[in-house]
């Protein structure tokens, strides 16, 4: 059996896989979810992928699933420790030498996804709206869960997006790509794109949003559980 490493996006923490460890821990999984020092002003790419090494001590056969901003994090993690798989959820793929927001141009992001956020003095980003929290995350929910999910949000620092990206490319391990079809924060053409281009894959689709992990667990579970 597997050890799923579970890694979050911005703004979220480990809780956002609750609903899906239980999924794959019925299937006989071990799950680790990580949470990261997302206000940490001082916390990028390069931390987030020494404490998610760190959390998973010394479990061997280990898939690492990186959500959104949590994609740059988890091929880091492979040139820190034996990984079997890597699995880029909804994510940001990471470009050698290039950080998140060099990439801005380059229609990264959905219609409506940018310009939600406010920033705090010390440069961490947060979202003041809950609606359009919901509407960019969590719109294939029902109303309890995209609550239960946008009440967690927490501010995120700049450090990750800002940090180019250190390594020197994919590490030779295994990797997936999964995209949603119905995304409404990363464009799923982008996402199609960077897969081909930096995976080397075809990337594996889901329907629904960006958070499949809260909408739609069961489908995610048996996916991953196939790849694992």
């Amino acid at each position: 059996m597997a050890t799923f490493a579970l890694v979050h996006g911005a703004w979220h923490g480990a809780w956002c896989w609750e609903r899906l460890a239980p999924v794959l821990e019925a299937h006989g999984h071990t799950t680790i979810a990580v949470d990261l020092p997302a206000e940490d002003p001082d916390a990028g790419l390069t931390r987030y992928a020494e404490l998610t090494a760190a959390a998973m001590g010394d479990a061997d056969d280990v898939v690492v699933v990186g959500h959104s901003l949590g994609a740059a994090t988890i091929p880091l993690v492979a040139s820190l420790r034996p990984v079997r798989h890597l699995v880029f959820l909804c994510g940001l793929v990471p470009e050698p030498g290039r950080s998140v927001t060099d990439r801005y141009g380059e229609d990264v992001f959905a219609p409506g996804f940018v310009g939600n956020t406010d920033t705090r003095a010390d440069g961490a980003s947060f979202w003041p709206d809950p609606a359009a929290a919901k509407r960019c995350f969590y719109h294939d929910c029902t109303d309890g869960d995209a609550e239960w999910a946008v009440s967690r949000f927490r501010a995120q620092s700049a450090a990750p997006r800002l940090e180019p990206w250190p390594g020197g490319g994919i590490p030779d391990v295994e990797r997936t790509s999964i995209l949603c079809r119905d995304e409404r924060c990363i464009r799923p053409d982008w996402s199609r794109r960077i897969s081909r281009k930096l995976l080397g894959v075809e990337p594996l689709e889901l329907g629904g949003g960006h958070s499949p992990f809260v909408s739609r667990p069961a489908e995610l579970a048996e996916l991953l559980v196939r790849l694992a």
